[in-house]
Order: structure tokens, then C-alpha cells, then sequence
């Protein structure tokens, strides 16, 4: 559940944020305003010290109510010197309710248009790192839930400015401690700013200890005296994973104008690189990025398993994604899905069960199904089921096309690449007659199974990149036949197989069930016989929607789409550098390019550019193309 908050009514506009848990006010006794801005702002010497800058990084110890990142949201905003890309890092291990944070915001009405915006991404703060998108992916919010010292091990960057916030150090020593600054320091650069509200003697100790040189300025009323100074340490600090140094963007090839290239494409060219798409085939989304509807749901696990961490990651960018870029009720619609599990019941975390800590947070993204939306599927209120409140469909095609319009890509089709060469710094990129078709400094391999071949043009080590062929079948709902429509559910259902029962499409509003699922097999041929396994399917998972749609099938009047998904030995998507020096892997998505597209986009750049990454540091390990390489000898 959400922290606990008290409103005292003392006087101040809407009451003062109260914590029970720490006997502690949130702010202080003016308001907090004053000192989120002459504390933490211009304590660390900002804006003047971001200006000009590509990216400036902030990281803050308590989250709290968010006042001080919407401070700091505000003065970046306002500010014609503002980096191009702001990010935001704070850790937090008891976030309060969406809705106390905008109640804490009223009393500053020149925040609250950004305190709404902040309100509307504040759910499903399950324990772990949750990216928070604004101002079209220019400031990006890494809200850290769960201990600061444990969630700054899992994070990769050098911050810029630091702010340390939190209860009093009487009250919440633990936030103040040595192994906290020490946290902190791992992720500081030479000369990072730093400033607190504190003055007590145990903090500046600790902070000398950990390599942080401090002094005493002028506070504001009540207090006396605030505290700013900047990493110096006498020593040579180890090298740590914040060490990278930042990335200049310049020019970059991204091999395959699929989901996982195309979403590369835009995170990078958001950074400023000037991005090319190549791609062999006439089209974007020509392979199996065109399905014409597909499902965006996360993978639940009792143990909350790497996959299903990955893919509620995952889900929440596409979302983000699709909410800027894609027209609801025409290219998606956040719907919910319902997940059928017919094989075996799917048992949540014990965590997320009701009365449980996290079970509030939890169910932001799924929940047991209710008997009514098990009866709008024609399922006994028995029915083993999962209600994912944060899904639904999407047309994978249209967010390729949104994503390659970005300004900085250029899309280039009926270019088949065959050899990659390095040469003098740079990439060229050639066809089959060894004619160059690009030269960047940085070459992405987003091509599905033929990265595969691609790579080994470039390096020794092969990799397990598998081929997945599969069909599915769809139909346009017939106008004489006004009841089919709405015989079906009014949501998609997965579990074995999928049914997206309408969506939009050229030919009328249209229903798609399947797929087929064939390892090894790297034809998208058509198969007339597996609208009979997709069928088959369907039965299994919803045998009144099958009865339904039995006469389109029998009369086979239905059409087929087939693919070719990339997957790895994991099941987890490849994402990293390879042996090649700037050549890197996107790729191995398997079924789950929607889910996991966004996300990989997205960490690719955070690494390239020594940003804070957007999940946790072990979770990206996980997805090193080394996981995917084939052994040898």
C-alpha cells in the first residue's frame, strides 16, 4: 500500500504532510518551496551551471512528495539554456499515493499543471526502477523504490548535482549514513555539486568520509545555516560503472526498420545523432513488425522472475510511447487484457496478495480476473484468469512509422545490407555487390535472425539468435453479421494463443486470433492449414468466441498474415555491444517486440551515453548479447 500520510491542519494552505512512520514533517514549516529552490537549485548552482549543456543529470536521496523535482522541472523548463535532455534520479523506499502528491502540490499553484502530469505516471511503484517520460522524452524521472543504498548499486551513471533530502537525520538515520554517501558517491563524478538542509554533525562527517568536501552557507529562516560542497576526494576514487564517459552524438546506421530499429532510431536521434534506416525491404515494418494488431500485456511469475520484471519495464515504455505518438481507438487502445491461464492457474507474488505490502501497487498492473469480466468472455466464474489493467493493442506498423518520422532519422528501403567493414573510425556498410549503401560511426544490428548473419561479417563469436515462424487469422467483421461484434469480449484475451476481438482496419473492423508457433523456420510463406491450429487455439482459450467465428472459419473466409519473430536460447532480447568496437545488437524479442522494443531503444542510449539506465543495472546485464553467443570448440 502507499506510504501513510497525515494532514495536519497547522494553518498552512491545505494542511503540512505529516509521516507517521518517522514522526517527521514532509516540508518545511513555510512550505518547502523556498528550500527546494535555494536549498537543492541553487545550491548546486543551477541552472547556470546546466547551460548549454546536451544532458545534465540530478540525483536526489527521498523522493518524497516530488517537490523538488518539480522545482527542478519548472527552472528547466524556463530556461531558453536548458540541457537538451534533463534526467532526474530519486530514491525512495516508501513512495506516497499519487494522490498526496498532488494534494501536496496545491499549495504552489505554479507547479501544479506539473504535479498533474507527475500524478497521471505515478502507479505501479512495485519495488525496483520505473522511467517516467515528459516533455516528449527531453526530462526523464528514474524513481528508485526500495532502500537507497541497494537501488544505487543497480545504477549506472555520474550524476551532476545531488540532492540529499530526506527525514531528519535524528528521525531517518539511515538515509544520512556513511554507506549511503558512500552509495552516492559511486555514482558522482570529480566535482559533482552537492547540498542538503542539514548541518548536523554525523552528515558532514560521514560525507568527508565518503569523499564529499562541504561547507556551512546562510540558510533561510528557520534555519540558520544549509549545506553545499561537491565530490573532491583526497584519493583516487576507484573506477566504477559511472566511469564511461559521456557520448558525443554523431552519425549512426540501424540495420532493420522493424520495432526494435525503429524505436533505436528515435531514442537516438532525441539525443541528437543523425540516425539511417536501412532496410531490404520497400516498406517499413515488412516483417514481423507487421502483424496488423498485436497484444501489449506483462508477464507474471509467482517469483516476479527476471522476465516478468523486464516486462513490466517494457510495458510501461511502450505505453509512454504509444500515448505520444499513436491515435487511441485507431492505432491502439489501452484497453486491459484479460489472460485466460489455461494450461495451469497463474499464481501472483505473495507479495501482491491482498493485505499484503505491495498489493495496492501490484494491482496497477494485474489483478484476478472478476466473475464479470470472466462472463463478457463466455468463462465460469471459476475460470482460472488475470486481469492486466495496463495493456491492451496496438498496431505494431504504426509505431514503426511514428518512430521513423522523428526528426534526425531518415528511413531508406530496398537497401539489403550483406557486409559490415570497419575502417579509419567508421562503418561501411555494403550490399551484395560490395557497393556502399552508409558510413556511420555507429552501426545497430536491429534485423531480427539476420543480425545473425550480419555479425559474423563483423566478428568470430557467432550468435544464438533462433528463427520463430508464425500465423495468424484474422477477419473483417462482416456489416450482416452486426452481432458478432458484439458477441465477443470487449477486450483482447491471451493465455494460449490471443484474440484481439476488433480493431480498426482498411477493409472495416476486423478481429485476429493465432498464432502459430514453428522453431528453426525462417519462411513467412502462408500455410492455408494453420487457420485450423489457430482455431483449435481459440477453442481452447475462448470456446464461445470460437462458436462465434466458426462459420468464417468454416467458410474460410478469413485472411492469414505470417512472420518471422528472432528469439534467444533466454527468451530475453539481446541488447548490448558486440566484439566489433561500436557495432551493437538489438534484437531476439521473440513474441514480446511490443513489450520489449521501447525499453531496449531506450537503454542502448542510456549506455552509449553513460546515462542513469531505466531499469536495473542486473536486469540489463541479463540482456548482454554474450547471453546469446553461440560455443565454440
Amino acid at each position: 500500500m502507499a506510504e501513510v500520510i497525515e494532514w495536519l491542519a497547522d494553518g498552512t494552505a491545505g494542511g503540512s504532510p505529516y509521516s507517521p512512520r518517522f514522526g517527521d514533517r514532509y516540508r518545511s514549516e513555510l512550505g518547502g518551496l523556498e528550500q527546494a529552490r535555494e536549498v537543492f537549485l541553487k545550491g548546486c548552482g543551477l541552472p547556470a551551471a546546466w547551460a548549454s549543456q546536451p544532458q545534465w543529470t540530478i540525483l536526489e536521496t527521498g523522493f518524497g512528495l516530488g517537490l523538488n523535482f518539480l522545482v527542478s522541472w519548472a527552472a528547466w523548463k524556463a530556461d531558453p539554456q536548458r540541457p537538451r535532455l534533463l534526467h532526474f534520479v530519486s530514491t525512495e523506499a516508501f513512495p506516497a499515493s499519487a494522490e498526496d502528491v498532488l494534494r501536496s502540490a496545491r499549495t504552489h499553484p505554479e507547479l501544479l499543471p506539473l504535479a498533474q502530469e507527475l500524478q497521471a505516471q505515478l502507479w505501479g511503484l512495485l519495488p525496483g526502477m520505473h522511467r517516467l517520460v515528459f516533455e516528449d522524452g527531453q526530462l526523464l524521472l528514474t524513481l528508485c523504490i526500495g532502500d537507497a543504498k541497494a537501488m544505487l548499486r543497480e545504477q549506472s551513471f555520474a550524476a551532476d548535482s545531488v540532492y540529499l533530502d530526506g527525514f531528519s537525520p535524528q528521525r531517518n538515520p539511515d538515509i544520512w549514513d556513511l554507506h549511503t554517501f558512500k552509495a552516492v558517491a559511486r555514482c558522482c563524478r570529480r566535482g559533482t555539486r552537492v547540498a542538503t538542509w542539514t548541518v548536523a554533525r554525523s552528515v558532514r562527517d560521514a560525507l568527508a568520509q565518503a569523499g564529499f568536501v562541504v561547507e556551512k552557507v546562510p540558510g533561510i529562516p528557520p534555519k540558520r545555516d544549509n549545506l553545499q560542497g561537491e565530490y573532491n576526494p583526497a584519493w583516487e576514487p576507484k573506477k566504477t560503472r559511472a566511469s564511461p564517459l559521456r557520448r558525443t552524438a554523431s552519425s549512426c546506421v540501424v540495420i532493420g526498420a522493424g520495432l526494435a530499429g525503429a524505436a533505436v532510431a528515435a531514442s537516438l536521434a532525441r539525443r541528437g545523432w543523425q540516425v539511417t534506416v536501412l532496410d531490404a525491404a520497400d516498406t517499413p515494418a515488412a516483417g514481423a513488425s507487421g502483424l496488423p494488431a498485436g497484444v501489449l500485456a506483462p508477464h507474471v511469475s509467482p517469483d516476479d522472475s527476471l522476465l516478468s520484471r523486464l516486462s513490466r519495464c517494457g510495458v510501461r515504455a511502450t505505453l509512454q510511447q504509444a500515448g505520444r505518438w499513436l491515435q487511441a481507438g485507431q492505432d491502439w487502445s489501452p484497453s486491459g487484457v484479460l489472460e485466460h491461464c489455461v494450461e495451469h492457474e497463474r499464481k501472483l507474488p505473495h507479495a501482491w496478495q491482498p493485505e499484503q505490502a505491495w498489493a495496492s501497487a501490484a494491482g496497477d498492473w494485474t489483478r484476478l480476473a472478476t466473475p464479470e469480466q470472466l462472463a463478457q468472455c463466455g468463462l465460469p466464474p471459476k475460470a482460472p484468469a488475470l486481469w492486466h489493467v495496463q495493456a491492451g493493442w496496438i498496431k505494431p506498423a504504426c509505431l514503426v512509422r511514428a518512430w521513423l518520422s522523428s526528426p534526425g532519422v531518415s528511413w531508406r528501403g530496398n537497401a539489403a545490407v550483406s557486409q559490415l567493414t570497419y575502417q579509419s573510425g567508421a562503418w561501411r556498410v555494403l550490399d551484395a555487390s560490395g557497393q556502399e549503401l552508409a558510413q556511420a560511426e555507429l552501426v545497430v544490428l536491429a534485423a531480427g535472425h539476420a543480425s545473425r548473419a550480419l555479425a559474423e561479417t563483423a566478428q568470430d563469436q557467432p550468435l544464438a539468435l533462433q528463427a520463430i515462424r508464425g500465423q495468424v487469422s484474422w477477419a473483417r467483421h462482416e456489416p450482416t453479421e452486426a452481432g458478432t461484434a458484439q458477441a465477443l469480449p470487449a477486450f483482447p484475451v491471451n493465455g494460449h494463443g490471443s484474440l484481439i476481438p476488433a480493431f480498426p482496419h482498411a477493409a472495416g473492423l476486423a478481429w485476429i486470433t493465432g498464432g502459430t508457433f514453428e522453431r528453426d523456420k525462417a519462411s513467412a510463406d502462408i500455410k492455408p492449414q494453420d487457420h485450423k491450429q489457430n482455431f483449435g487455439k481459440l477453442q481452447t482459450l475462448l470456446p464461445q468466441a470460437a462458436q462465434t467465428l466458426a462459420s468464417q472459419f468454416d467458410k474460410l473466409d478469413i485472411q492469414a498474415w505470417a512472420g518471422t519473430r528472432c528469439a534467444t536460447p533466454s527468451r530475453l532480447p539481446a541488447l548490448g555491444p558486440l566484439q566489433a568496437p561500436d557495432l551493437w545488437l538489438c534484437s531476439g524479442m521473440g513474441s514480446r517486440g511490443l513489450s520489449f522494443a521501447a525499453l531496449c531503444a531506450e537503454l542502448l542510449a542510456a549506455r552509449l551515453h553513460a546515462e542513469p539506465l531505466p531499469l536495473e543495472q542486473r536486469l540489463a546485464e541479463a540482456l548482454l548479447p554474450a547471453h546469446a553467443a553461440l560455443t565454440t570448440g
